[in-house]
């Protein structure tokens, strides 16, 4: 009976261990740890508390299961939810002696290891709560731990950590929402996953465990490895966002934990970028990403190393061109931004990147960009400035004070390129341009009376060709009109071959 039972579980498709290496940290937050179920209802991590990393050289890798056999016929039948009758709790703790703890342990994270479905609340109410409390001892026994992990406690460890967070994600199809006005709340809680309860407590472990000074990186790398690492960096895809910020937080401790996956995570992070710019348009996590990223690149040592140069201009920059910039322009900024301000010379190649990607028919991610793009320049040295004055996007900066003395510096040359839409928006409809523009006329005009009355002077001849060469084209356009008719009309027409400015008969 058992072997057909078992021969009839379904085998899961492992993911692909061929994704590509990039990688991030983000700043963990601090809180105690509560085993009572209101404590575990709150939104954000559960944190533990902050915790020095030591650093890593080397990687090997180890494979791991993706759970024990119990586990698997747990998920025998449809619902995934056929439960031996041997699901019983385990003795606690404190009820053995400390020579029994270790091994407890081990079952309390093998009891862990089956999945239940939380998709039907009704079913197998007490495995799951048995399930949970087991959780919250495995959490309190990792934050209380007085010695080293052993490898098989870590093996055991990292594979109830795998079968429980490492799901197939069905998304709901929706494009990526923008955070305006009117934004439904109800319809973003219809996203939320009704395993949080348990999935919450296994983040809270892991977290937990990563960090402890009991967990010896040397050994932990063998099942902490890059296939363990490109799963949980395949989680930022979660529509949850109480999930995305503990990936946030456990990717911050194992980017300084594991030096050796360094590399390797910002490899990864780098795909996800490049696919999400050039191909789908479409991840949940790119804002938990990149506050991640701003972590990592706030520690980059000086000189910057051409692999972060490349990050910058080939994944970072064109980030700004989806659609959904909004959802993620705030950390991609600060990234950017970062960057700007451990080298000002990468200025130059910031804002020329800005002005390619410059959102011309969109105004509210032009607000955006000008505000980025003001920072920046609070970052420029008046070197770089003058390798990438900005022409009249400079206008909208008058405000700052480090900006306006770069560009009386440079009048010379910023006048003669703005003062053409200096003189348009003294028309401008909106009464607020109108009075920054004759503001900043007359600064011009007060820092070097010469030089703007050669640049009326030569915008009024401009403006007297311009409207030349508008009469000549009306004229075109006045008689192809007319020859245009005249076909309508089944007129015959003469066409001359050697005079083409002679008047045309019919």
């Amino acid at each position: 009976m058992i072997k057909q039972i078992l021969g009839k579980l379904p085998r899961k498709p492992s993911k692909s261990a061929e994704k590509s290496d990039f990688g991030g940290s983000s700043a963990p937050s601090n809180a105690s740890f509560s085993s009572r179920s209101s404590d575990l209802a709150s939104t954000g991590p559960i944190n533990a508390n902050s915790i020095s990393l030591p650093s890593l050289d080397s990687v090997s890798n180890l494979g791991y299961s993706h759970g024990s056999r119990l586990a698997q016929v747990a998920n025998t039948k449809p619902n995934g939810n056929l439960v031996t009758a041997s699901y019983e709790a385990l003795p606690a703790f404190r009820d053995v002696p400390s020579s029994d703890k270790q091994n407890l342990f081990i079952k309390k994270l093998n009891l862990c290891c089956v999945v239940f479905d939380f998709t039907d609340p009704t079913q197998h109410l007490k495995e799951k709560e048995i399930k949970r409390q087991t959780l919250l001892e495995l959490v309190d026994y990792v934050t209380s731990a007085n010695g080293k992990f052993s490898e098989s406690v870590m093996q055991e460890a990292i594979k109830m950590v795998s079968v429980n967070l490492f799901r197939s994600m069905s998304p709901q199809p929706r494009e990526n929402k923008v955070v305006v006005e009117g934004f439904d709340l109800e319809e973003e809680e219809s996203l939320m996953d009704p395993a949080w309860p348990h999935l919450q407590i296994v983040y809270e472990f892991f977290l937990r465990f990563v960090a402890s000074h009991e967990t010896d990186a040397k050994l932990a790398k063998r099942y902490i490895d890059h296939s363990f690492v490109l799963k949980l960096l395949d989680l930022f895809d979660s529509e949850d966002p109480r999930e995305r910020e503990y990936l946030k937080t456990i990717l911050h401790r194992i980017y300084g934990k594991f030096m050796v996956h360094r590399p390797f995570i910002r490899k990864v992070i780098n795909n996800i970028f490049f696919c999400f710019i050039f191909e789908t348009e479409k991840h949940n996590g790119i804002a938990e990403l990149l506050e991640v990223l701003g972590s990592i690149i706030n520690g980059f040592a000086l000189p910057l190393k051409e692999e972060h140069k490349l990050f910058l201009v080939r994944a970072l920059i064109p980030l700004h061109k989806p659609k959904c910039l909004p959802m993620y322009h705030q950390q991609l900024s600060y990234c950017i931004t970062q960057f700007v301000e451990k080298d000002c010379k990468l200025a130059d190649t910031v804002i020329r990147g800005l002005l390619k990607y410059w959102p011309i028919t969109n105004s509210s991610k032009e607000v955006m960009f000008l505000s980025e793009l003001e920072e920046i320049l609070e970052a420029t040295q008046p070197a770089e400035f003058q390798r990438c004055m900005v022409a009249e996007r400079a206008l909208y900066l008058w405000n700052n004070d480090h900006i306006e003395n770069l560009i009386r510096q440079n009048c010379k040359v910023i006048l003669p390129i703005i003062f053409p839409a200096l003189e348009n928006g003294r028309n401008h409809w909106n009464q607020v341009v109108q009075s920054l523009t004759l503001n900043i006329r007359k600064i011009f005009s007060d820092v070097d009376p010469e030089l703007f009355e050669e640049c009326l002077c030569k915008f009024q001849e401009d403006q007297s060709k311009l409207g030349e060469t508008r009469r000549k084209h009306e004229t075109v356009w006045k008689r192809l009109e007319e020859i245009a008719a005249s076909k309508a009309a089944g007129e015959a027409i003469l066409v001359p071959t050697s005079k083409p400015t002679e008047t045309l008969s019919s």
